[in-house]
């Protein structure tokens, strides 16, 4: 089943408390995904680039790969940890960084990298799982988050949502794709790496792929639309904002609301309700196949 949340703010007032409204949202979807949750922040962009990383054993020698990405990457690397997380921060190349812990760290999952972007994720009850990585105290500009329920896979972390193999770019997934296998194979020939077989990374993996050959993040969303074969509904973040789009179908659920503050969304209008200035928005249910998004640079 799962649930899906989207969070943008338009106003800076409210970055304060993007962590704290966001939680509030995945709350109400925990009965949506019981088994696991996820959520990515995005904040301001300082020239520097994140790699988030999640630790398989809870055994991970950060401060050692801290060391040694400093010599592939020929610069100074800072490491910050959090329970099972550990976020890189480094002047240098982060897909460079990204690719090189895939290959040499096999204890650990790369979620994300970008200038912008943090990505956690655990398996567990979604409010448990929020506290402990701290997300009701995180600030930013918008954030996207999901509670799973594992209808097609076991209960693990590398099945939990968000999921990211661009820069700066994740997506969040109600729904099942039924032609990924074919997908992935082609997405690989053409550079994308993959860490799961779940159809919700190949679907981020697509977005990546026509991103980094230069479509914005809504031409890449049209060519999903023709490509991918399934049922889906998807919240996707990018640096400059935040994207919803349904199937054709529309099989699964979703809401928009928005305010001269905001823009929410969700699998169901409970995660909304208790935003601020909720009673002076403007709420909908995004029509089939077409593109809904917002971005700091429009």
């Amino acid at each position: 089943m799962c649930g899906i949340v989207g969070l943008y703010l338009k106003t800076p007032d409210l970055e304060p408390e993007l962590g704290r409204l966001t939680a509030l949202m995945l709350h109400e979807m925990s009965s949506r995904g019981p088994d696991s949750a996820g959520f990515a922040i995005y904040g301001g962009a300082n020239g520097v680039s994140k790699i988030s990383t999640l630790s398989r054993t809870g055994e991970t020698n950060w401060k050692h790969l801290e060391h040694e990405l400093e010599h592939v990457l020929g610069t100074d690397v800072q490491v910050e940890t959090l329970s099972d997380h550990a976020i890189f921060s480094t002047t240098g190349d982060g897909q460079t960084a990204r690719n090189w812990l895939i290959e040499n760290a096999p204890d650990v999952s790369v979620l994300a990298v970008g200038s912008s972007i943090e990505l956690f994720k655990g398996v567990g009850d979604p409010d448990a799982v929020s506290e402990r990585l701290g997300l009701a105290g995180r600030t930013g500009t918008h954030a996207v988050a999901h509670t799973r329920m594992a209808t097609e896979s076991a209960v693990t972390t590398e099945g939990s949502h968000p999921f990211s193999t661009g820069a700066d770019t994740c997506l969040v997934h109600n729904g099942s794709l039924s032609n990924h296998n074919r997908l992935r194979e082609v997405l690989r020939k053409r550079g994308e790496t993959f860490q799961t077989e779940n159809d919700s990374e190949v679907a981020a993996g697509y977005l990546a792929w026509r991103m980094r050959e230069g479509d914005s993040i809504d031409r890449a969303i049209e060519g999903a639309l023709r490509d991918f074969d399934g049922f889906y509904t998807f919240a996707i973040g990018t640096k400059e904002g935040f994207a919803v789009v349904r199937d054709p179908i529309a099989c699964k659920p979703a809401i928009i609301a928005e305010t001269d503050q905001w823009v929410a969304m969700s699998s169901e209008f409970r995660a909304i309700a208790k935003l601020p200035g909720v009673e002076h928005a403007e709420i909908w249910e995004p029509e089939p196949g077409r593109i809904y998004s917002w971005s700091h640079a429009a």
